[in-house]
């Protein structure tokens, strides 16, 4: 469709549905979550294994296209570990995989499809399961653009952008732009320019409020008569 057309209180619904979802399901699979954690399209996400934990304000989407995957798979004894920082927001699409450890710093965002992981899984020639395995560190308020690859013994350093469809083999400094694939440094990021985090989002009023007012406003004057219409005899409008 061209627009969204139902009502604010659909909207409302279908989040509180997806969230208390979250909770049963979802919640009981995390080693740890911290406070106030959000769920979109919860049936949509896929947790497996131990040892994955999440900070505060943890944000996850799910949708069935696009399905969020967290998958712990310790192998030989060895322990395997995704940790998630605070303030974090994980899009759809995204996909993180551990066979030793996976740690990704606060204020982070991972834009659809990114694939994060610290083992090839299978050699050359030993196709084996896991293959060779480096741990992954991803340092504080970094940006993966859409479908970013980060591979195994990779760190990413702070406040780091990593452009669209990049492949990360290797290390990236921190205050950094890079791209390509293999992904190359091609930019500086001034640490000294004003800047916002998405801890930002949860200073002075609630998350919630703020959310719930941008909602409103994006889909004031829909209906469910509308919406209904929209969905069974779209037309240019729809």
């Amino acid at each position: 469709m061209r627009r969204e057309h139902h009502p604010f209180w659909v909207q409302e619904l279908l989040g509180r549905v997806s969230q208390r979802w979250a909770e049963h399901f979802l919640l009981p699979q995390f080693d740890s979550v911290g406070k106030e954690p959000r769920f979109q399209g919860a049936k949509y996400i896929h947790v497996q294994g131990p040892n994955i934990r999440a900070g505060d304000h943890f944000h996850a989407f799910g949708t069935r296209q696009s399905r969020l995957s967290l998958a712990v798979n310790p192998y030989d004894g060895g322990d395997g570990e995704i940790v998630i920082g605070n303030y974090c927001v994980l899009s759809a699409g995204v996909r993180i995989r551990s066979a030793l450890s996976v740690r990704i710093g606060d204020n982070c965002m991972l834009a659809e499809s990114c694939f994060v992981t610290d083992a090839d899984w299978h050699d050359v020639y030993h196709r084996i399961y896991p293959g060779k395995r480096a741990a992954v560190s991803i340092g504080n308020n970094v940006w993966l653009a859409d479908s970013v690859t980060v591979c195994k013994g990779v760190t990413i350093g702070d406040n780091c952008v990593i452009g669209a469809a990049s492949v990360v083999t290797r290390d990236i400094p921190a205050n950094s732009i890079a791209a390509g694939n293999p992904a190359k440094v091609i930019g500086e990021i001034d640490p000294t320019q004003p800047s916002s985090r998405r801890e930002h989002l949860f200073q002075g009023r609630p998350y919630d409020e703020f959310k719930g007012e941008y909602d409103r406003e994006r889909l004031r004057g829909n209906t469910l008569a509308g919406w209904i219409r929209a969905l069974v005899m779209p037309d240019r409008d729809s």
